[in-house]
């Protein structure tokens, strides 16, 4: 059955991708019960996350299943096994979808949409691209012209290097992780941007930055905030991080930063996250997250997302979808 569906699915995205110029998509999210998986295709080779099936599996079961997923894969999309990577996904606390797992060091350079992108096939969680947000990087290349941009929860720049690719006139790209700061530098760089004293990565907890920034009144056309679901770093100074508890404080400090006409793109993956307009006062919001999933993603819980403005911001500008 995977194998078939598989099949039929590359068959249609493939001719979607190359109008659309785009080597990465989503084939596969727990489309068949009896496969809880979640399937990626990375130009040539595919990457994939094993959900639990039942909690009194046995180490033997979980293998056989494994093993019989891995050549379900083989066959639906003619691959072998090197090219294949397949990782469990069970819940995650704190920032263990953050860590190191491996050290395969499988990495690849791939094209979406005129910019090219690292990734880490094997050694994280995640790969380094957030392929759900491929329409909102669009949507913020459209509005960048021109504009001071902030990506904060910057992960590893890939919306920084689509508001450079649409002239973007100054960005400055923060995260709390050294090792995302350089995937950015290098994300940058293979796309032929380099930083200067206009478009700066600054490596600090986003929350910190934010207050500093307050104090020294920057204002921002464009900001995109994208936070983890929960964090705890041991760098963050507040100690830890809920989106659904702490989203209206975040929310509140990026509007001190918007300049007049700014939009604020806020986004989560937090399947049950509520937006608590309620604690926004003299702040306008507009879901778009209909127009940023794509047509990979077939489930509604890829993200949320919205554009927020200033109220008297929103009266004075035309509607940006």
């Amino acid at each position: 059955m995977l194998a078939n569906r598989l099949r039929k699915r590359q068959r249609h995205l493939r001719k979607w991708a190359g109008r659309n110029d785009v080597t990465c998509y989503r084939l596969y999210e727990r489309d068949i019960p009896e496969y809880p998986l979640i399937l990626d295709w990375y130009d040539g080779e595919a990457v994939g996350w094993l959900y639990e099936r039942k909690r009194d599996e046995t180490p033997a079961e979980e293998d056989a299943f494994r093993d019989e997923v891995l050549a379900e894969i083989c066959a639906g999309l003619d691959l072998t096994p090197p090219q294949i990577f397949l990782k469990e996904r069970a819940r995650q606390r704190g920032n263990e979808q953050y860590g190191r797992f491996a050290h395969q060091s499988a990495i690849r350079l791939v094209s979406e949409q005129g910019l090219r992108f690292e990734v880490n096939l094997s050694d994280y969680l995640d790969t380094g691209l957030f392929l759900d947000h491929r329409s909102t990087r669009d949507l913020v290349r459209q509005q960048a012209a021109g504009k001071r941009v902030l990506n904060l929860f910057a992960y590893t720049g890939s919306f920084t290097c689509y508001a450079r690719h649409g002239g973007a006139a100054v960005t400055t790209t923060v995260d709390i992780s050294k090792t995302y700061s350089e995937w950015t530098a290098r994300n940058l760089a293979h796309n032929g941007f380099t930083p200067d004293r206009h478009h700066q990565i600054i490596t600090q907890d986003c929350f910190q930055f934010l207050h500093d920034a307050a104090h020294r009144r920057e204002q921002y056309d464009l900001i995109i905030c994208d936070p983890p679901t929960f964090s705890n770093s041991k760098r963050m100074q507040r100690g830890s991080f809920d989106v659904t508890r702490d989203h209206a404080e975040l929310i509140r400090h990026c509007a001190r930063l918007l300049a007049p006409g700014g939009s604020l793109y806020f986004s989560t993956n937090a399947r049950r996250f509520k937006l608590d307009t309620a604690v926004l006062p003299h702040l306008t919001t507009q879901d778009i997250t209909a127009q940023t999933i794509p047509e990979d993603f077939r489930s509604a819980y890829s993200h949320q997302c919205w554009i927020i403005q200033h109220q008297a911001a929103r009266k004075a500008t035309k509607e940006v979808l």
